[in-house]
């Protein structure tokens, strides 16, 4: 369970720093940088500037850092409220490397197995798993053809995990000429399939489809528009595992933040911006809410990029046209969560648990494409306290379950009103199928809605993944790691390249900060 820690509990507009860095005089000599919001990107990428000898601020317009990764706690219970599927620990652990640290020092990650448990309603349940032969054995249970297609997309993922992560996701696409650079290969690769079109050219039966081709969700992208590079995803699971850490992914937030602080670093909470001040192609500093100035000429943005644009940037005439851009490209779904902790365990659950509705194709046409509510789920439920028990008291199960739905964009409906209907609807489905008489062992619930993304993260539509990522809005089609506009002005998170996900914003943070630093020199 994760406990107390000063470096995450304030009061209104309460500052942390670390009384072990450098002297007053050393930082009057540094470059003051601001980054806006505390999101594993805006963390990753405050570590790596103020690492590398500036003086590094980060705001956050809430109390606690991890801006999507943010804890909630209750009765006794600890609830992640965003990312929980930890992969590509080698770009977490390169931040603590980076300052002659080792990560195991700060938290603890276990290994999930299996990565995740699926389950579809006709009864067939598929353990998706580290161990190939425990795979290759299911596969060939269920369907003896599909056991060597599946050997050669694992191969192909193989193939586009080397070029679209290896090579290129801490790469940032400034211009037309590094997107020109790398088409013979995406094109080679066939990038402009979809990803559930690749994998059908490798494995014919519909529940293995299903089964390889969801991880495009857990980044914003139906697997029906989302280009084949997101199967890199399927390899990079292969490569490096799925993680968890002890304590909840709050104590990974905690972790980066107290290495932040050690290095010199300062965090603010309960700092909510009003805007970004600039004189003509010049930045001058950010305007809090409480009328606050900060004077400081560089600025990361790890908010939302159309928040920023739109609302930080409200005055500023040279970037109107990329915020009208902004408002014509695609958003991805948001997501309908419900917390709840459970006074009785469920032993058949696994960790991560995929739940699979009666309909695949048409509920995913129905958020991404008509705009409605759907009367059945594809649900992703975590069950946290089967690595870590001590999320919840003894002998009790703490929850998250999650559904897609359209952004608010597509969808206008009063979540305020429909949101705790909705939650019943979802809860009673559990208690049928999976969890018996659950909802007379809940003993404490919240819920998460696609307002709740809009007004509490600033998330445009309140889309769960910023910007859709597709094609047509990767890589250089994306907002770009640094605004061409206002050269102080820069970008993390899932809005910029490469995209969603922990291991693609913290990727993020490694291509944006290595432009700050390459300006700084000049």
């Amino acid at each position: 369970m994760l406990t107390s820690n000063p470096i995450t509990h304030s009061s209104t507009n309460t500052s942390h720093s670390a009384h072990s860095g450098p002297d007053t005089h050393a930082r009057d000599a540094r470059e003051k940088i601001a980054v806006i919001g505390s999101g594993f990107g805006g963390l990753a990428a405050a570590i790596r500037l103020q690492a590398a000898g500036h003086q590094v601020t980060v705001f956050e317009k809430r109390d606690k850092p991890g801006g999507r990764a943010y804890v909630y706690q209750d009765q006794g219970f600890t609830f992640d409220a965003g990312p929980t599927v930890i992969t590509a620990p080698e770009c977490l652990e390169e931040l603590f490397t980076l300052c002659g640290r080792k990560m195991s020092d700060y938290v603890d990650l276990i290994p999930v197995f299996p990565f995740y448990r699926l389950f579809w309603e006709d009864g067939y349940v598929f353990d998706y798993c580290n161990d190939m032969e425990e795979t290759l054995a299911q596969i060939q249970k269920k369907s003896p053809a599909d056991a060597d297609g599946y050997r050669r997309f694992l191969e192909y993922s193989r193939e586009v995990f080397d070029e679209g992560y290896t090579k290129l996701a801490h790469v940032p696409f400034l211009d037309w000429r590094s997107m020109v650079k790398v088409s013979p290969q995406l094109a080679k690769l066939g990038a402009w399939r979809s990803v559930y079109k690749t994998v059908s050219r490798f494995v014919k039966d519909e529940h293995l489809r299903q089964a390889f081709s969801f991880h495009s969700l857990l980044v914003g992208g139906n697997p029906y528009a989302t280009s084949s590079i997101y199967t890199l995803i399927h390899y990079l699971e292969r490569n490096w595992g799925v993680w968890f850490a002890r304590g909840g992914t709050g104590a990974l937030v905690q972790a980066l933040v107290k290495l932040f602080c050690e290095l010199g670093g300062e965090l603010r909470l309960n700092a909510e911006l009003d805007g970004i001040i600039s004189e003509g192609r010049r930045i001058h500093g950010l305007k809090l809410k409480n009328g606050e100035f900060f004077s400081c000429p560089t600025i990361v943005s790890n908010a939302d990029v159309m928040h920023t644009y739109r609302d930080l940037l409200r005055h500023v005439p040279l970037v109107q046209p990329t915020t009208k851009r902004l408002e014509k490209m695609s958003y991805s779904m948001s997501l309908f969560l419900i917390y709840f902790g459970t006074n009785r365990r469920y032993p058949d659950l696994a960790h991560h648990n995929v739940i699979f509705g009666p309909r695949y194709k048409p509920l995913l046409d129905d958020i991404f494409s008509h705009g409605k509510l759907p009367d059945d789920f594809s649900l992703y439920l975590h069950a946290p306290t089967v690595s870590d028990p001590a999320l919840a008291p003894d002998g009790c199960e703490a929850f998250y379950v999650l559904a897609p739905v359209a952004h608010m964009g597509k969808l206008d409906i009063d979540w305020d009103k429909e949101g705790p209907v909705y939650a019943d609807k979802i809860l009673r489905y559990l208690e049928e199928r999976y969890l018996p008489h659950l909802r007379e062992h809940i003993v404490t619930q919240r819920i998460f809605t696609p307002q709740d993304f809009k007004t509490e993260l600033n998330a445009h539509h309140g889309s769960a993944f910023s910007l859709e990522p597709v094609l047509t809005q990767s890589a250089y089609f994306r907002i770009h790691n640094r605004d061409q506009h206002l050269p102080g002005l820069y970008f993390v998170g899932a809005g910029t390249h490469p995209g969603a996900g922990v291991p693609g914003v913290v990727n993020s943070a490694k291509a944006t900060a290595g432009l700050v630093l390459e300006a700084l020199k000049k």
